[in-house]
């Protein structure tokens, strides 16, 4: 069988498009790295989105799948206040919004006991597994992206 030059090039084109498309086809998102619980976790901080001032934490949960935003997701936080120590005014949940996103205004975390700044962070969503994490803001920072990237559940 003899093709014409344009269809052999079209169907090589074609052929060469399936056998990429895993490579182009849905986008994955690295998954948030876990990180220690820590011995300060409380469970049912009042829902708020601001425990201080002076520092904005925001992002988008996602879910690492597909990069797709995941809305509803709970999201816990809580850190040391001003004076280095937890107490229950530095501790707030939420939701995460219509497009996985999320904003807690707080003040800068303090370093204490040899631990960098750092705030906790547990998320929670259905179909997702249970993330723990802990974000660390940069010397002198006054806000941050963090998305928050799920693992699907099995």
């Amino acid at each position: 069988m003899n093709f014409p030059a344009k269809q052999i090039s079209a169907m090589t084109l074609a052929v060469a498009m399936l056998a990429t498309a895993p490579l182009f086809g849905a986008q994955s998102c690295k998954p948030t790295e876990p990180d220690a619980l820590g011995p300060f976790y409380k469970p049912g901080a009042p829902f708020r989105s601001q425990i201080g001032h002076g520092y904005l934490l925001a992002g988008t949960v996602r879910s690492a799948a597909d990069c797709r935003p995941v809305a509803g997701a709970l999201i816990e936080v809580w850190q040391a206040g001003p004076d280095a120590s937890y107490d229950d005014a530095h501790r707030a949940t939420l939701l995460s919004g219509a497009t996985g996103d999320y904003r807690l205004e707080t003040h800068f975390p303090p370093p204490y006991s040899g631990r960098p700044s750092h705030i906790h962070i547990k998320v929670e969503a259905p179909g997702f597994l249970r993330l723990i994490t802990q974000h660390y803001p940069g010397k002198g920072a006054k806000e941050a992206n963090f998305d928050l990237v799920l693992i699907p559940a099995k």
